[in-house]
């Protein structure tokens, strides 16, 4: 395979990041879906070393913006920059060793095993002198999301929660500094849950810069950095969840009352819906 790919050597591979470097982010953005724009003047940077969150009510534009911040989402205005570059100036091959990208959805049209599906996400590396770690990451990804017993197992035999942590394994071998994820906790049960957002945080321990897409506000308070609320197009509120999640902000943007208070033992900020007894 290296003889077969000297060119794919000789690419320039990522530096690791500074804690703190913006890593990736959006200015002006604006996309548009048909004649509706999803997405409008919005801006963000995303930082190596944290995990930021974005939540919002369904159609707010969380997906958009994670795939505008992928590169797999053209803005109608604005720009995104990934790595101190536009976005538009890597190939697609260069991007694939800079950001990793786990979808709503995983499906596959052939009945590969489990490990091969993992295995994929180390494709990018392939010919490359980081070649050489590809069993580890497999192993290391693997782990982290506990599907290691499972290994042969066909990836469409399996349930849509084993599915969804395939596909974190997948994204998580690529080892790349930007990782973006799109409800990875939809289709998981409490443990995984927490089990998902934990290796976010470990991941932007090690100095990755993350972005999750989150329809649960104690998950992201609770393992987030930073929030962005979006509503209408925009980034309603951005900061650490303590000056995110306001009451007032919430209820107006998800148009249901809600309560925050801080949890009794971490101080971190509880989401409820505001209910009235009869």
């Amino acid at each position: 395979m290296r003889a077969l790919l000297p060119e794919r050597r000789t690419r320039a591979l990522p530096s690791p990041a500074a804690p703190g470097e913006v890593v990736a982010e959006a200015v002006g953005l604006r996309v548009s879906l048909g004649r509706r724009a999803v997405l409008d003047g919005v801006g963000v940077r995303v930082r190596a070393g944290e995990v930021l969150a974005l939540v919002g009510p369904n159609g707010a534009g969380k997906s958009t913006l994670l795939g505008a911040l992928a590169a797999d989402i053209a803005p109608a205005a604005g720009e995104i920059r990934i790595g101190g570059r536009p976005a538009a100036d890597w190939s697609p091959g260069e991007l694939a060793l800079r950001r990793s990208v786990l979808p709503q959805s995983a499906a596959l049209a052939f009945p590969f095993p489990v490990g091969e599906v993992v295995r994929m996400g180390r494709a990018p590396w392939a010919g490359t002198e980081r070649e050489d770690e590809d069993e580890a990451a497999v192993a290391a990804a693997m782990a982290a999301t506990e599907v290691e017993e499972f290994a042969a197992r066909p990836f469409s035999g399996l349930s849509g929660g084993e599915r969804a942590r395939v596909a974190l394994a997948r994204v998580l071998a690529q080892r790349t500094g930007l990782v973006l994820l799109d409800e990875p906790t939809a289709a998981l049960d409490l443990r995984h849950q927490e089990l998902v957002l934990r290796v976010c945080r470990e991941r932007a321990a090690a100095g990755d810069a993350v972005v999750v897409v989150l329809h649960d506000l104690g998950l992201a308070a609770a393992h987030a950095d930073r929030i962005g609320v979006l509503h209408g197009g925009r980034i309603t509120a951005e900061g650490p969840p303590s000056e995110v999640l306001d009451a007032e902000l919430l209820s107006l943007v998800y148009r249901q009352p809600v309560e925050v208070f801080p949890h009794p033992g971490t101080g971190v900020p509880l989401v409820v819906p505001k209910r009235t007894s009869e």
